[in-house]
Parts: C-alpha cells; sequence; structure tokens
C-alpha cells in the first residue's frame, strides 16, 4: 500500500479507536451509575460494550500493526489475527443473547423474572466468552496456513524464521468462509432475524388482544389501571426491542461487506481479488461498528440519554447545566445534597378514573444517603371519585389542590392527571442526588 494511504488508513483507524473507548466506557460507567439501567438486558449490554471497549484497545492497534506486513513470528501474527475474531463473536453473542432475553420478556412476562435470573444472566455471558475464546483461537489449533505458505500480496523477504505478518498469510479463507461467516456469523444473524421477527408479531398481537378487550368492556372509556399498565409496559418493551433490533441491523451492515469480500476473494479466484483499498474500508467499517452503539442507545433510550448528559456536566465538567439535572421532557430542579425519601403511594379505582398516585415525598439531607425506601403510612388521602386529580404534592406530606401552593423553600411535585398517573419514579445517586417523576404527559426532575 502506498505510504499515504496508508496514513490515512491508519488515522481512520485510530480516530474509530478513540470514539470506540470513549463511548463504550461512557455506556459502561452510565449501567454502574444509574440503578435504573442495572437490568439483566444491560448486562448483557454491557458485555458487548466490554468487546468494542477491546476493539478500540487492542483490535484495532493489532489490525494497524498487520496491515503493514511486518516480520514475525508465525505463531505470533497468528494470535494477532485471531484477537479480533474473538471479541468479534462476543459480539455476536451478546447480541444472540439480548434477543433471546428481549423474546422471553415479551412472550412470557410473566415467567421472565423466574427464568432470566441475574446469576443466569452472568453465566450465560461467562459461556458466550468462552465459546468466542474457542472459536477465534481455532486457527492456533492447526486450521492455518501452515508455516511454509507465502501470503498471496506477500512482498517482503524475511529473516530465516519469521514470516510476513499479513491476515491472509496466516489464517486460511476456507476457515474464514466455512466455519467463521457460514458457521459462526450468518447461522446467528439469521436466528437473531427470526427472533425479533417473532418478537414484534407477539407484541402487535398481544396489543390488540388488549384493545379487542377494551372495547368490549361495559363502558369503553374506562381502562383499568392493570390493563393500562400492562399496555405501557408492552409498548416500553417494543420500543426497547426496536432499538436492540436496530443495533443488530447495523451490525450486519458493517460486518458483511468484509465477509462478503472474503467469499468473493475465495470462491472467485478466476475473476482476481478485490483491490486493497475495497478491503481496508471493509475493515474500517467492520471496526466502525464498535462506535454506533452508544449513540443508538443515546438516541432511543431516554434513560441512557439522561445519565450520558448526567455523566457529561456533574462527573466530567464538573458542572451544572443550568438546570440541576438535563431532562427531555419538562422542567427541572436542583437540589444540592439532599436526598428524597418517598413516604407513600397508592392506586385508585374507584369511580370514573383511576391511577397511581404518589402522596409525598421528604427531604434527607442525612450526609449518609441509601436508596429510598417507601413507609407503609400514607400522609394523605385521594380518590378520585371524590376530589379533583391532585394538583401538587409537597415534601413535607401536605396535600394541596390547584394551582395556587404556599411558599415552600423546599421543592414540590406538580402536575400529574389522576387517569394517567405517575409511570415512573427515579432516584439517581452521585455527587448530586436527583429524583425524576415521570408521567404519561410530563418529567419533572429536581
Amino acid at each position: 500500500m502506498p505510504e499515504n494511504d496508508q496514513l490515512v488508513y491508519i488515522g481512520l483507524e485510530l480516530m474509530i479507536a478513540l470514539l470506540s473507548v470513549a463511548g463504550n466506557v461512557l455506556v459502561c460507567w452510565a449501567v454502574c451509575l444509574n440503578s435504573n439501567l442495572q437490568s439483566i438486558t444491560n448486562f448483557f449490554v454491557v458485555s458487548l460494550a466490554v468487546a468494542d471497549i477491546a476493539v478500540g484497545l487492542l483490535a484495532i492497534p493489532f489490525a494497524i500493526t498487520i496491515s503493514t506486513g511486518f516480520c514475525a513470528n508465525f505463531f505470533g501474527c497468528l494470535f494477532i489475527a485471531c484477537f479480533v475474531l474473538i471479541l468479534t463473536q462476543s459480539s455476536i453473542f451478546s447480541l444472540l443473547a439480548i434477543a433471546v432475553d428481549r423474546y422471553i420478556a415479551i412472550k412470557n412476562p410473566l415467567r421472565y423474572n423466574g427464568l432470566v435470573t441475574g446469576q443466569r444472566a452472568k453465566g450465560i455471558i461467562a459461556l458466550c466468552w468462552v465459546l468466542s475464546v474457542g472459536i477465534g483461537l481455532t486457527p492456533m489449533l492447526g486450521w492455518n496456513t501452515g508455516l511454509n505458505t507465502t501470503a498471496p500480496t506477500s512482498s517482503k523477504i524475511c529473516p530465516e524464521g519469521l514470516t510476513e505478518c499479513l491476515f491472509e498469510g496466516v489464517v486460511t479463507l476456507d476457515y474464514m468462509v466455512y466455519f467463521n461467516f457460514f458457521g459462526c456469523v450468518l447461522v446467528p444473524l439469521l436466528v437473531m432475524l427470526v427472533i425479533y421477527a417473532h418478537i414484534f408479531m407477539a407484541a402487535r398481537r398481544q396489543l390488540r388482544l388488549m384493545c379487542l378487550k377494551v372495547a368490549h368492556t361495559p363502558a369503553p372509556g374506562v381502562i383499568t389501571s392493570s390493563s393500562s399498565s400492562s399496555r405501557s409496559t408492552l409498548q416500553k418493551e417494543v420500543r426497547a426491542a426496536k432499538s436492540l433490533a436496530i443495533i443488530v441491523g447495523l451490525f450486519a451492515l458493517c460486518w458483511l461487506p468484509l465477509h462478503i469480500i472474503n467469499c468473493f476473494n475465495h470462491l472467485c479466484q478466476d475473476y482476481g481479488r478485490v483491490h486493497i483499498w475495497g478491503m481496508n474500508i471493509a475493515i474500517i467499517l467492520s471496526h466502525a461498528n464498535s462506535v454506533v452503539n452508544p449513540f443508538i442507545y443515546a438516541y432511543r433510550i431516554r434513560e441512557f440519554r439522561q445519565t450520558f448528559r448526567r455523566i457529561l456536566y456533574q462527573q466530567i465538567l464538573r458542572q451544572r447545566d443550568g438546570r440541576g439535572f438535563v431532562n427531555d421532557c419538562g422542567d427541572g430542579r436542583s437540589v444540592g445534597k439532599s436526598s428524597f425519601r418517598r413516604t407513600s403511594s397508592r392506586t385508585s379505582k374507584e369511580g370514573s378514573s383511576s391511577g397511581t398516585v404518589v402522596n409525598s415525598y421528604v427531604v434527607d439531607s442525612s450526609p449518609e444517603r441509601s436508596t429510598p425506601k417507601a413507609t407503609h403510612e400514607a400522609s394523605c388521602h385521594w380518590t378520585s371519585n371524590v376530589d379533583t386529580a391532585p394538583g401538587s404534592y409537597i415534601p413535607n406530606g401536605q396535600h394541596v389542590k390547584g394551582s395556587h401552593l404556599p411558599g415552600m423553600q423546599q421543592p414540590c411535585i406538580t402536575g400529574f392527571a389522576a387517569q394517567d398517573g405517575v409511570q415512573l419514579v427515579s432516584y439517581l445517586k452521585g455527587t448530586t442526588d436527583v429524583l425524576e417523576v415521570k408521567d404519561s404527559e410530563n418529567c419533572i426532575a429536581f
């Protein structure tokens, strides 16, 4: 490869490596920081992020090194070539595990917590990495070009005992095409395609059944809190599945060109070989896949997006963003060093509407803070057929209706519709404690 072309290739690879490490460290950091992100699915997401970090730290430097064709010990060069295969296979297995996890969550939601536990997830992740190492290191066991084979693009004479270190000089295309691509890449991708197709069909069927159930109730305008909650949960699962399906699609888009070129070079030798620049572009595209996932999480998953912003402002820049915390759907206020504790919550099913409401919050200013715990004693009472929708809840437990609020030094929670209710209360720990309350229309953070 001409020297200028080599410099362009190396520059692009180094930029991808930097972005890959930074973005995926941010993903792991977000999951560690925000307890709401510490789900079984995100265990597999973290495993995928770790593989992408390793691509940036090790695989890309190895790829740059092997592209120079330096003289090296045969098995040392073979190990460098195999290392990338390990990380690719780990990514595929992580994506497959995520697909199976989402399939169980939507097809068997009532049994999900019993079937998919933290211990089982960790065991599956460990198994995925062990299998990846075994598949990636298979050429080390003998399925390689051998010591006496000259690489098809060899242009350098090396001292005795050394070989020109090029990927195709040590790894056979038989292994890359028949075993690695057809067996270990294409088959899992097709399985994932079938799984996500089943997920979306099952979700569509369940949503249709829910709509029919509501349509055949005696009072069609009334939706019970349980059915409304089930519908909301299912919609969130579908959105998460769509995000993960996009990640699988991008993985295929980034990696298939390289494998297709390998197939062409191996199966269509009479037509010559793909130009070196075509191969390098395909390699760069495959490595770029390690960069895109954090952007998908940030764009598609609100919890990741908000936690990324929090890390950027509070952990990296060491400053607030002007509102104490960035949220996408409402106003925010800062809380300083205090933490919030929910004192009560209840669900009302009386009268013509229903909804879950948060009755009150108190501020805990103690220096040693822990995750807030709900108490059993309600500080105020509200029923939908007697009172109007609550206008606000203030930290001392006093119930105030309407828009006229007394002067308060502490923050208050306002604006929850009686029929929609509170969907999520998030407690985010860190340098600044943040309470976030969401309903179907609003998002208010302190």
